[in-house]
């Protein structure tokens, strides 16, 4: 049986707004003057790490920021805003992991976000940790995406090779570290990436299907 490794938060549920809204009153929070509107946001997505973000904006800027802080304080914001307003899993999300379960295709959430953000987009209505036969986070790596070490590490864990598994993401980081992994990856881009250039990809696809999903493997 095949794996299926489904990389980053908005591969499950598209929280990319709330994300962008959740810097944004951070940055209130802290005195800054940013605003991230939706353009400026969607083009700071091409590269992984939110706190990376924040310290490359503020030498960008010239401001003295730390950085940490800042992405501490909206990673709580994000989490508030998760368990009130409750989104939606994404289209074919949880119809695709129950056809995988019942098929017997072991699941993975591949992530290098925290702990603490996974287990929050896991209490999302439609979907749970016990879905997963591994779940990743920033914990069980050194190095975050877009290096390989958490796919590999999920990989590991799950005793499969990269020819038996296909990956899930929707930021082209995360395609970069499930390829250098040796992984095809179906693109399933979010909200503010759909713009992104996808051309490592082994397909793109607006909603999920099993079928969709097996046939890149190998690939």
């Amino acid at each position: 049986m095949s794996a299926i490794l489904f990389g980053s938060i908005s591969t499950l549920v598209d929280s990319s707004e709330l994300q962008r809204r959740a810097f944004n009153t951070a940055f209130s929070q802290h005195g800054l003057d940013w605003s991230w509107d939706q353009e400026e946001y969607a083009a700071l997505l091409t590269g992984n790490g939110g706190q990376d973000r924040v310290a490359a904006y503020a030498e960008q800027r010239g401001d003295d920021v730390d950085a940490a802080a800042v992405h501490a304080t909206k990673s709580e914001i994000f989490r508030t805003l998760l368990a009130e307003e409750a989104p939606e899993p994404r289209a074919g999300v949880v119809e695709t992991i129950r056809a995988a379960k019942e098929a017997g295709h072991r699941l993975g959430f591949v992530t290098t976000t925290s702990a603490d953000n996974v287990a929050a987009v896991l209490k999302v209505p439609g979907l749970s940790a016990a879905d997963f036969d591994v779940v990743v986070d920033a914990d069980d790596v050194d190095e975050p995406k877009p290096a390989a070490e958490a796919y590999r590490h999920a990989l590991a864990a799950l005793g499969e090779h990269a020819s038996d598994a296909v990956a899930v993401e929707d930021n082209t980081g995360g395609v970069t570290s499930a390829r250098a992994a040796g992984l095809p990856v179906v693109a399933f881009p979010n909200t503010n990436t759909a713009d992104h250039d996808w051309s490592e990809a082994t397909e793109r696809v607006e909603a999920l299907e099993l079928d969709d999903l097996l046939r890149n493997v190998g690939r």
